[in-house]
């Protein structure tokens, strides 16, 4: 019996490798008619460090991601992706692409890049997605190449 997934998520940080895990997740939804649940979450630890915090910042942060998100569904949607589906969330991205996301939509699979962090930043806030592979109750996929296996 051949594993089929119903509800795919993939988390988006505009990096190159989230853009590699959100193209094959494309190509996995398609061949499994799964809903593709596409996440950028806010990592509200970056405004910590503003003493004065400027609410304007938060604001074009979410505006500037429902824009990457609205882009890459009618992307997903143009390639033949049935059903997908937007979630802007702040807090932790570990946590919520880990947890909270996955419960929330009932996702069987996570897709992501297999790092959007270079190694100074992983040594202090660490991996997300090894946090992920740690703590999610569903299947993950860590993708590090290109439609074509390659690592580009």
């Amino acid at each position: 019996m051949l594993q089929e997934y119903t509800r795919i998520l993939v988390a988006v940080d505009g990096s190159e490798q989230a853009k590699k895990a959100f193209t094959k997740a494309i190509e996995v939804a398609k061949r499994n008619n799964a809903v593709l649940v596409l996440a950028h979450i806010i990592d509200t630890r970056a405004y910590q460090s503003f003493s004065t915090f400027d609410g304007t910042i938060a604001d074009n942060a979410r505006v500037e991601a429902k824009n990457t998100l609205q882009d890459y569904k009618a992307h997903a949607e143009k390639e033949g992706v049935q059903e997908v589906k937007v979630v802007l969330e702040y807090g932790s991205p570990k946590v919520m692409i880990a947890k909270q996301i996955p419960e929330a939509e009932q996702i069987d699979l996570i897709m992501l890049g297999a790092t959007g962090l270079n190694a100074v930043e992983r040594i202090f806030v660490g991996s997300v997605s090894e946090y992920v592979i740690r703590q999610a109750r569903c299947d993950v996929m860590i993708i590090r190449t290109d439609l074509n296996n390659k690592l580009n």
